[in-house]
């Protein structure tokens, strides 16, 4: 079994990031490679779409609104792993009005080894972090 984790401070409340990525329906508020999502099986079950069309199917398994956490395991997606969970989680820091986000994944790689399928989700937790501090801290407008 492999697994990674990205995490990254981001200048809002952790409460203010929580509201943005907390919702399991809410990906494409914030992850611009996932445009589409829809949520069936009482919210328990999000059918995404990625760019390129492809469907990834996944399973609510934790969620705890206080804490501020959620997990999720695949159950289809086009990635050359088995056995994928992950867990989504907003933090306090030290600094007031600072949020620590982790995304952090365990998965068993299919035909790809240890270290392919760590630098796969690795890269896709960073760029989805990295996107989420555009998302909530936008450029400034110029007039």
């Amino acid at each position: 079994m492999a697994t990674t984790t990205a995490s990254i401070d981001i200048a809002a409340s952790p409460d203010r990031v929580w509201q943005l990525i907390g919702g399991f329906d809410s990906l494409p508020d914030w992850l611009p490679y996932i445009p589409t999502s829809e949520l069936s099986d009482g919210g328990r079950l999000r059918r995404l779409v990625n760019e390129e069309g492809d469907v990834i199917v996944e399973r609510l398994e934790a969620f705890d609104n206080e804490a501020r956490t959620y997990s999720y395991s695949i159950l289809r997606a086009p990635f050359p792993v088995t056995g994928y969970r992950s867990t989504l989680s907003v933090h306090e820091t030290s600094r007031q009005d600072t949020a620590r986000v982790e995304w952090s994944g365990t998965f068993t790689p299919d035909g790809i080894s240890d270290d392919d399928a760590i630098t796969l989700f690795h890269g896709i937790y960073t760029q989805g972090l990295t996107a989420l501090i555009h998302t909530l801290t936008p450029p400034p407008s110029s007039f």
